[in-house]
């Protein structure tokens, strides 16, 4: 079974710019990513920008990401294995 990596916020952004977003707002330690899409969509995700995420902000962060971002492509990048 894949295990998750240990990644800190600033890895999530990096990760999260490759697929196209950008930071759109920041409030504290917490940075709002968004894309647009060609057809006008907007996509967001808000990402906490800690020096390590636990591992339930992770699976959070990476299921919300599952609905902007197919499974094949970002599972790489969150589980490794």
């Amino acid at each position: 079974m894949p295990k998750l990596r240990s990644l800190g916020g600033e890895d999530v952004l990096k990760i999260f710019s490759q697929f196209g977003f950008k930071i759109a707002s920041q409030k504290g330690s917490h940075v709002k990513l968004r894309r647009i899409l060609p057809e006008g969509a907007k996509q967001s995700l808000t990402i906490p920008l800690h020096k390590e995420l636990d591992r339930g902000t992770l699976r959070a962060i990476y299921r919300q990401a599952l609905r902007y971002i197919l499974e094949d492509e970002i599972k790489p990048y969150f589980y490794s294995g």
